[in-house]
């Protein structure tokens, strides 16, 4: 009776075991690399024999692949020196009604003009301010006098900024500026939630990754992290010389993404957020040589027959003159880089402007171009130009 019962015991536990080899043999069967190890965090460039590239080595093996490495590498690049955003002399936002000029304080004074500024867009660059009971007088820098009532004065702009980059090695990766306040999202698409931080205007931000959710662009801008594509304005290395370029030495301008970038010996020099021309005044595309540089000096006109659109500019600093009257130049009376602002020359701050004035020659060369293919390129289409 004994010998029975173990019988039966020996059976049942040799089913258990059965069952339980016959659900080993059904997971291996289902898992085809049963049995091999998961590879230690690391990037792995190629396929592995010997473990799986899963969790935490397939995650860091795909940021690698987009450009993401642990420690973080930053962009090789560094901001201009700060004494460059330091405006050559102060200016004057001045009303638009058309305002008296005298050629001495007594006649400024007397109320004695000897012209008048035109009704217009107007900025003035101020060399003395004198405060008397009958009024605020400015000199000009061209030894002229304004009375502030007159002409409806603000003073005075005298510092800017630099938003521009100087390299001494070529960025691996994209970058760019953002616009604007952009909310970052953990994932692309508009349902995505917050991350809890934001991008403020012109921030830099390094681009590792593009992806399309729904129909809208959204860029990879860290691990988890992704904004709206049309919301940053994208540079991208573009070392190879234009052709028609002889000296290794040109500037190249994106209408499209509202760039500037300065390329020496195929190593990128400098890359800058601009405003080029607004519609109608387009900036030119084409490949030009720089023809004259001028450290300062006004700039005015107008296009329209009625001049409704007439701009005084004075003191405009570190003009680069490369097609007609466009030119590469300080802005001091705009802040709005990343857009199309200008009569079509490129509107730069003035440090920004200061780099690129220092280190272009006369005879270097000036690639504009528009990625996108919108902007006109018949030279039937531009007048001379302006500021």
């Amino acid at each position: 009776m004994k010998t029975f019962k173990n019988l039966i015991i020996t059976a049942l536990f040799t089913g258990i075991l059965l069952a339980l080899n016959l659900q080993t043999v059904q997971a291996q069967a289902s898992e085809p690399y049963a049995g091999e190890p998961l590879c230690l965090p690391g990037v792995y460039q190629s396929p592995q024999s010997d473990c799986l590239v899963m969790g935490p080595a397939q995650k860091l093996t795909e940021l690698a692949q987009k450009g993401i490495t642990l420690p973080f590498k930053p962009i090789p690049g560094y901001a201009p020196d700060p004494a460059f955003s330091i405006y050559p002399v102060p200016y004057l936002t001045v009303g638009e009604q058309a305002i008296p000029v005298y050629a001495t304080l007594n006649d400024a004074r007397a109320r004695n003009p000897a012209r008048y500024i035109e009704a217009g867009f107007k900025f003035l660059a101020v060399y003395n301010r004198v405060d008397e009971d009958n009024g605020i007088y400015y000199q000009l820098t061209d030894g002229l006098w304004i009375e502030a009532g007159e002409a409806s004065t603000e003073c005075c702009i005298r510092y800017g900024r630099t938003n521009g980059l100087l390299f001494n090695q070529n960025p691996e990766t994209a970058f760019g500026w953002s616009l604007d306040t952009i909310d970052i999202l953990k994932a692309p698409g508009y349902k995505a939630p917050k991350t809890g931080k934001q991008l403020h205007r012109e921030d830099m931000v390094i681009i590792y990754d593009l992806t399309n959710v729904d129909g809208v662009d959204w860029f990879m801008i860290g691990v988890d992290q992704w904004v709206e594509r049309r919301k940053v304005r994208r540079f991208e290395l573009n070392n190879t010389p234009p052709e028609g370029v002889d000296n290794n030495r040109w500037i190249e301008i994106n209408l499209l993404e509202q760039t500037l970038s300065i390329y020496e010996n195929n190593q990128l020099v400098f890359a800058v957020l601009i405003a080029t021309g607004l519609d109608p005044f387009f900036t030119k595309p084409g490949l030009f040589q720089v023809y004259k540089k001028v450290e300062i000096e006004a700039m005015s006109g107008s296009f329209e027959v009625d001049r409704s659109d007439y701009y005084y500019l004075d003191d405009v600093p570190w003009a680069v003159y490369y097609d007609e009257a466009r030119a590469i130049h300080g802005t001091y009376w705009h802040t709005y880089f990343g857009y199309p602002q200008s009569h079509g020359c490129v509107n730069l701050t003035i440090g920004d402007a200061k780099v690129v004035y220092d280190w272009v020659n006369v005879g270097d060369w000036v690639y504009v171009w528009d990625p996108s293919g919108a902007t006109p390129t018949d030279p039937e289409f531009y007048t001379t130009g302006g500021a």
